[in-house]
């Protein structure tokens, strides 16, 4: 059961995300530089960070800090503190960097706080699409301030669902085979780009189901919150929570078919 305390705590650090992930969303849609360019790459020379990601993320952590001086930290882009107050920011500057290095418009800003080793708030801010995802534990789920709840379970068959790949040639080879025996037995396969906005999607209704292997903590921890808020069952391989091996996010009665289709096909592993 949530715990009141908990969960009226959580409701206190809501704002702050929202004017946060605000903050970064003007800094990175109003200040993109039009040479902009790779500051460093990460697991493959593909996988890369600009300026921006690096700006935005120093200003939500000394936003947040300004605020809340004693909370912990993790970051996408090297923020990593333990903190004292048993609160943990999980910070995305900019999920979608390559979108963004193009100048495609569906990228996001993914802030989320846990407290005491729960996700307790989501936050994903797409400055392109004018749109603001939130969640509070137990208070369910909103883009901008509409309500939002997944959409009604169709056949696997007619499912529409989101994925991803990886930046490492040996997974993102796995990752084709997988989405190639896949996509016969769905209506169709997506690819955005964004884990955030695909699990926001999933909560809005846009999407019936998204799975991914090789996100991060910060990849899916707001996006997480959201769709679940928004009525979406997650997990990773059957029985266990999303992790880096497998996130699969989906409305019931698509979750359970699809997982298990995911687990059949190998989408955890190489």
């Amino acid at each position: 059961m949530p715990d009141p305390a908990t969960d009226s705590a959580a409701s206190e650090l809501l704002p702050l995300a929202l004017e946060a992930a605000r903050r970064a969303g003007e800094l990175l849609r109003d200040g993109r530089p039009d040479d902009l360019g790779v500051a460093r790459t990460k697991s493959s020379p593909i996988d890369v960070v600009t300026e921006m990601d690096i700006a935005a993320e120093k200003l939500i952590t000394g936003f947040l800090t300004e605020h809340r001086p004693d909370d912990g930290f993790l970051g996408e882009e090297g923020a990593a503190t333990v903190g004292t107050s048993g609160v943990r920011w999980v910070i995305d500057p900019l999920d979608g960097t390559v979108n963004y290095l193009y100048g495609l418009p569906t990228w996001a800003v993914s802030i989320a706080a846990e407290l005491d080793g729960e996700t307790g708030v989501g936050v994903v801010e797409a400055p392109m699409r004018r749109e603001t995802f939130r969640a509070v534990r137990g208070g369910g789920a909103f883009l901008n301030d509409r309500p939002v709840r997944c959409r009604p379970a169709p056949p696997l068959e007619q499912a529409l669902v989101s994925t991803g790949f990886n930046y490492v040639h040996t997974v993102r080879t796995h990752q084709a085979d997988v989405a190639q025996r896949l996509i016969p037995r769905l209506r169709d396969i997506r690819r955005s780009g964004s884990a955030a906005i695909d699990l926001a999607d999933v909560a809005a209704g846009r999407l019936d189901g998204y799975y991914e292997r090789g996100l991060s903590p910060w990849d899916l921890a707001a996006g997480d919150l959201i769709a679940r808020e928004a009525g979406a069952l997650t997990g990773g391989r059957p029985g266990q929570p999303p992790s880096g091996a497998l996130t699969v996010a989906a409305t019931p009665g698509v979750f359970e078919p699809l997982q298990g289709l995911l687990e059949e096909l190998g989408a955890w592993h190489d």
